[in-house]
């Protein structure tokens, strides 16, 4: 089993930045897949970004492409999420997760642990 925290989130103006963090604990030593989804009330879960392990691979979604970044210290058991130049239409509650596949990674269903989950709203 893996628990993920998640913090950092909040409310931010157009234009801001926040740091999103993800601490793993439990079964941690494999050091997982990690990954960020949100989700806007109602809407699907969406695919923010995925690393791996060795963090040298990377992906995030189009969406966010140029203004999110992904990163883990894998001696911290952390994944963060560092989110600039944000806009209104960013505002979700975002999920950590890991463990993943590697293909099919958009698709929420294909992970196995999720965090509880962080409000970030952006007002115009």
């Amino acid at each position: 089993q893996v628990q993920l925290v998640e913090s950092g989130g909040g409310l931010v103006q157009a234009g801001g930045s926040l740091r999103l963090s993800c601490v793993a604990s439990g079964r941690t030593q494999i050091t997982p897949t990690m990954g960020w989804f949100r989700q806007a009330p109602g809407e699907e879960r969406d695919f923010v970004a995925i690393i791996r392990r060795s963090g040298a691979i990377t992906d995030v979604a189009e969406s966010v492409k140029g203004r999110f970044t992904i990163s883990r210290d894998n001696a911290k058991n952390t994944v963060y999420l560092q989110m600039n130049s944000l806009k209104p239409e960013d505002t979700a509650v975002y999920y950590c997760a890991s463990e993943a596949p590697m293909l099919g990674y958009t698709d929420y269903r294909t992970w196995n642990y999720w965090g509880q989950g962080i409000q970030v709203t952006v007002s115009s």
